[in-house]
């Protein structure tokens, strides 16, 4: 494209090399509209993706394209002090670059200014100059390339600090059982894609919880569930899960990135409402962990139920009652009685055997009716002491009978 009279129909330059510097400064400045205008077709032709941005985001890339060849001018004049090129050429866009397009699209629109320069150095400067221009040319494109990655890095600095404090909210929110809408609405904000499958992690924070580590715990998560939120509180590590494929394994492994100590992890939620239930399942089987000195790493909330229930969690004696001791008494076949005889006759089939007056295959075969009936083995000690405390906590839930209608001979 042919440019103004002014520069085109000058004529050549004779003078020293400052008269010609002049003239062709001269001559750029005369000329910035044109190049402008020049630019913005190019981008328009060049760049299919260009056009497909709204009105609004062109303009402000064409702002910054404008502002590039204006600035070019000034610093053709003092190239020697390139510190103005991220407020000249950038000024308010940053935030609406880094929204509008990637890094890589930045330098595309950067290359054709600079290119839509390139072509017109015949026009701009005398013969004797050009050489001088193009090469001013390619330095200005350097500077405004490194400080277009500054203003891309700055934004990423941005958008990170304000995604760890968008998580800690939400991992906050979780543990207060916040409004589910709100909560919903920080996590989409987060990327968050899981709907289902939801689990809580608690244990110790490692003394140095930097950057670099809940990163490379994001990354370890990220193996396991499809997504994964971090919080850390106080010498607490928490860890929100989404979409978990292999639990078991998941557990294992991520407890290897916590501190040395206990770590318990919540039941299975299917909502992120329910998740709040996980979460304080997990902080309850926390705070008891220690009664249980051979508890495996990690271990299971719902495997502290007796522990948390003598510390007073009421959820925990919900859950024996719902899980344990309704299914016992519901099954009906005498599994309440027989598993109340056989634990607190020190285990014994024979001894329990007698105490029912039946044979102890039938004790066997009840006691293999529990395991089936809550999950629970009754043959196992630890599993022995997790019935027992739902049976106590029944018993305590259910109105004594009378002594009338005790059997027979029995001990009341």
């Amino acid at each position: 494209m042919a440019l103004s009279s002014t520069a085109a129909g000058a004529p050549a330059a004779g003078g020293s090399p400052a008269e010609a510097q002049a003239l062709t400064l001269d001559r750029l400045r005369a000329n910035v509209g044109k190049l402008s205008t020049t630019t913005l077709k190019e981008l328009e032709n060049s760049l299919p993706w260009y056009r497909r941005l709204s009105a609004d985001e062109r303009s402000a890339l064409g702002m910054v394209a404008q502002n590039g060849i204006a600035a070019f001018v000034q610093w053709y004049q003092r190239p020697s002090s390139p510190q103005w090129v991220l407020s000249d050429v950038f000024g308010t866009a940053p935030t609406e670059l880094t929204r509008s397009i990637s890094l890589q699209r930045a330098l595309q629109l950067i290359r054709i200014v600079v290119q839509v320069v390139e072509d017109q150095v015949p026009d701009l400067a005398p013969k004797a100059e050009q050489g001088a221009l193009r090469e001013a040319v390619l330095r200005y494109s350097r500077e405004v390339a490194f400080a277009a990655a500054d203003v891309y890095a700055r934004a990423a600095e941005s958008r990170g600090s304000w995604d760890t404090r968008l998580e800690a909210l939400v991992v906050d929110g979780i543990l207060r059982g916040e409004n589910s809408d709100a909560l919903q609405s920080r996590i989409a904000a987060l990327g968050w894609k899981s709907q289902s499958r939801f689990t809580v992690m608690v244990g110790k924070s490692p003394s140095e919880t930097n950057a670099t580590f809940v990163s490379e715990l994001r990354r370890a998560a990220g193996r396991f569930a499809e997504d994964a939120l971090v919080g850390i509180q106080g010498d607490r590590l928490i860890l929100v899960l989404g979409g978990v494929a292999d639990l078991e394994l998941a557990y294992l492994r991520l407890s290897e990135l916590f501190a040395p100590g206990p770590v318990v992890y919540g039941p299975l939620a299917d909502t992120l409402a329910d998740t709040t239930l996980s979460a304080q399942a997990a902080f309850s089987g926390m705070a008891v962990a220690k009664a249980w000195p051979g508890a495996p790493r990690p271990v299971s909330a719902d495997d502290l139920w007796p522990e948390r229930v003598i510390s007073g969690d009421d959820s925990a004696r919900r859950a024996l009652l719902k899980n344990i001791y309704r299914p016992l008494l519901a099954a009906s076949n005498g599994l309440a009685e027989t598993l109340g005889s056989y634990l607190q006759l020190g285990h014994s089939l024979e001894a329990t055997a007698r105490e029912l007056f039946v044979h102890a295959n039938t004790v066997r075969y009840r006691l293999r009716r529990v395991c089936d009936v809550t999950g629970w083995d009754p043959l196992v000690p630890r599993e022995a002491f997790v019935l027992q405390t739902a049976l106590v906590v029944g018993r305590l839930a259910t109105p004594a009978k009378p002594a009338a209608d005790r059997p027979p001979g029995r001990p009341a």
